[in-house]
């Protein structure tokens, strides 16, 4: 049996008096990847923050090979070896492979002058040990979002780490580079390391680690060997239901459902090639192909952030012009993100203040916010979609995604926007916080909102969508009612290159 390398007992850390874990133990063994699970705000970032000495610990005990350790800082954990490789990646992409590897660590020539050469071999040796094809003198802005992140990884195995977390690490990466990475962990595997593996990705934990320990609620709830427990008992174990739900069998949305929004023959460049769809009243639009197929291309451009050559836009069936988001934005068109953080959310201001973001003209008066009216105002939209949070006070970066994706959408309706444009909604958001997510969406479609939804997962886009479009290349191949959505169907347009027709 392998050693154990790590113990975190009884860990307990409170916030304003509230429980944000209590009693929870973990432990990790050299060359094994054992995954952490758990339903956003069980407590799993926190956990990893105290083990990386973010935060530390009210009480508690964490052991590192053998012996009882306290961390105050990052350097302290980093200096006995952990690592963590965060799902939003810390790369200075102007800089060389080499540069970002010992960012910060810089070989030096006589103490003065930065020896670039000593760095490029050394990375050199990195790269070729942990397993990764790059050169180190290439700049990291010129990589795949995969390759960046195996750049990361070879940065924590410079710190001579022997436990890496790893932070939802697939979440932005094609198939390939998730088989890469894989590929990766198994020979980090090999050498001793052991690896904390966060992600909500049921397939990803099967196939890629030795043990599951569940947390919920902030609690500890088990720890299972993963090839002796199945993908409903470890969603039981987070959410103490079965949420995954099935397929729709049929459009929730009538034939003969006003058309609200209309796109013709929209072109720009090689990214949109004469694409034209409708959307009906309270219908649910699903959009699904694959990675650079071309879906979020056309949401910017329908939502004004993107110019695109050529097309018509009819809103309601009056040709309209969208130069802008804000012109979306006036026309009742709102977009969430797939990148929220990057450009749905002012993650250091409060819930009510990024609730009301989209609508402050309403809440101005002499020149100045009229903080109780927003306030009371955000509350009510946030009350309605449940979001978690302690008060509408509370800044947005200490909420779970789930609860974030909530107040971008509480912020759209007192906006009172009539056509919602989901990107990956569910993105970095646990089992649970999906399913009420889908629930959420079809609430607002049986409200007579319009939605457009694109996401990567067939079984997302089967269970919520009453009609899906499939694109490929920049192109619709095809459109589908949801009886016929099977995921044969959807794979097979989604696979039809325009050479191949």
């Amino acid at each position: 049996m392998c050693k154990t390398i790590l113990e975190m007992k009884n860990i307990e850390k409170r916030f304003s008096g509230v429980y944000a874990l209590k009693g929870v133990n973990f432990d990790l063994r050299s060359g094994e990847v054992h995954a952490l699970m758990g339903e956003n705000g069980a407590g799993k970032s926190t956990l990893m923050k105290i083990l990386t000495g973010i935060y530390k610990a009210d009480s508690g005990e964490i052991f590192c090979f053998g012996e009882k350790r306290e961390f105050h800082t990052i350097k302290d954990s980093q200096e006995i070896g952990i690592s963590i490789i965060h799902q939003e990646l810390n790369m200075v992409k102007d800089l060389t492979v080499a540069q970002n590897i010992f960012l910060g660590r810089e070989k030096m020539i006589s103490g003065v002058v930065i020896d670039d050469k000593k760095m490029e071999s050394e990375a050199a040796k990195l790269l070729d040990y942990v397993g990764i094809d790059i050169k180190p003198d290439v700049k990291v802005g010129s990589l795949t979002v995969g390759k960046q992140q195996m750049v990361e990884i070879t940065k924590a195995v410079s710190f001579d780490s022997k436990i890496l977390i790893l932070d939802e690490p697939t979440a932005a990466l094609t198939e390939t580079e998730v088989e890469e990475l894989f590929r990766i962990m198994n020979e980090l595997k090999e050498k001793g390391i052991g690896m904390i593996y966060i992600s909500h990705r049921m397939d990803e934990i099967e196939r890629i680690s030795d043990r599951v320990t569940v947390m919920r609620d902030g609690e500890y709830v088990s720890t299972v060997n993963t090839s002796e427990t199945t993908k409903d008992d470890i969603v039981k174990m987070m959410v103490g239901r079965a949420v995954l739900g099935d397929k729709k069998e049929k459009s929730n949305c009538s034939d003969t459902a006003p058309v609200v929004l209309e796109v013709k023959n929209l072109n720009s460049g090689e990214k949109i090639k004469n694409v034209s769809f409708s959307l009906r009243k309270g219908e649910i639009l699903g959009f699904s192909g694959l990675m650079g197929a071309g879906r979020t291309e056309v949401a910017r451009a329908v939502c004004g952030v993107d110019r695109f050559s050529s097309g018509e836009i009819y809103i309601n069936g009056e040709k309209t012009v969208i130069k802008s988001p804000a012109d979306a934005v006036e026309k009742g068109i709102c977009y969430l993100s797939e990148d929220r953080k990057r450009y749905g959310l002012l993650l250091d201001k409060s819930v009510a203040d990024n609730s009301v973001l989209a609508n402050l003209d309403d809440y101005i008066k002499f020149g100045f916010i009229n903080d109780k009216k927003a306030t009371e105002a955000a509350k009510e939209k946030n009350d309605v979609l449940k979001t978690k949070t302690p008060s509408m006070l509370q800044k947005l970066k200490n909420l779970s995604g789930g609860n974030q994706q909530k107040v971008i959408i509480a912020r759209w309706l007192l906006r009172d926007s009539d056509i919602f444009i989901f990107d990956e909604p569910t993105r970095g958001i646990d089992i649970g916080a999906k399913s009420e997510m889908y629930d959420l969406i079809q609430k607002l479609a049986n409200e007579g909102k319009s939605i457009i939804m694109i996401s990567s997962e067939l079984s997302e886009i089967q269970r919520v969508s009453d009609r899906v479009i499939v694109m490929c290349e920049g192109r619709i191949t095809g459109d589908l009612p949801i009886e016929e959505a099977t995921s044969e169907n959807i794979m097979k347009y989604a696979m039809e290159r325009e050479a191949e027709r």
